[in-house]
């Protein structure tokens, strides 16, 4: 069983991986944010958004090929895919990452999408911008207080873009403004449910 959660930055993955995890006795897999480049890339995101997007895809790979190679179920915070057709793409229109580097970046990217199988289930945490920002604040990484929410609104529109138009796989969109899954355990049930339904357990 491969779940992955996705989800703009503070949107909840972290806390919604734990929890399914728990719930069906598995592993949680996390992103790695001790990223070597995450700093810099803060400072100075049109030099350092190769190295800090590259970083993270290759993590992301080991990550899924070591889980799925082993047998186990997997309950993933963010997906390669995520990285690619997001946070990459977003840099790229930005004019913060180089199109030569763009192109080398989905040539990487796409020869790991034949690695590794698509999520049986994608949890979208779809979250307003007013929510990231508070959200953020709440968890107090210092490096993410300084984020423009015109940053966050650009992921926001190329998130529902993804899921809307892009995607190919099973979806489930959870409404982070209205749904609180760390406050109502209905929600996870539900969640949860769903993932029953579609793995057949």
């Amino acid at each position: 069983m491969y779940i992955a959660i996705a989800g703009n930055i503070g949107s909840g993955k972290t806390s919604l991986t734990e929890l399914l995890a728990r719930r069906f006795e598995a592993t949680p897999h996390f992103e790695n944010i001790d990223n070597p480049y995450i700093n810099d890339f803060y400072e100075d995101m049109g030099r350092w958004s190769f190295n800090f997007q590259v970083y993270f895809l290759s993590c992301r790979i080991r990550q899924s090929m070591e889980a799925l190679r082993s047998g186990g179920d997997l309950f993933q915070d963010r997906t390669i895919h995520e990285d690619a057709h997001i946070f990459a793409a977003n840099l790229h229109e930005m004019g913060l990452m180089s199109s030569r580097d763009f192109s080398t970046y989905m040539q990487i990217y796409r020869l790991s999408e034949e690695l590794i199988r698509k999520p049986d289930l994608l949890v979208y945490l779809k979250a307003s911008v007013p929510k990231l920002v508070e959200q953020i604040s709440k968890r107090g990484r210092t490096y993410e207080q300084g984020i423009d929410e015109e940053y966050l609104r650009r992921l926001n529109d190329k998130y529902d873009n993804w899921i809307e138009n892009i995607y190919p796989g099973e979806v489930m969109v959870l409404d982070v403004d209205r749904c609180d899954f760390m406050k109502d355990p209905k929600i996870i049930e539900d969640v949860s449910e769903r993932v029953r339904e579609i793995c057949g357990r």
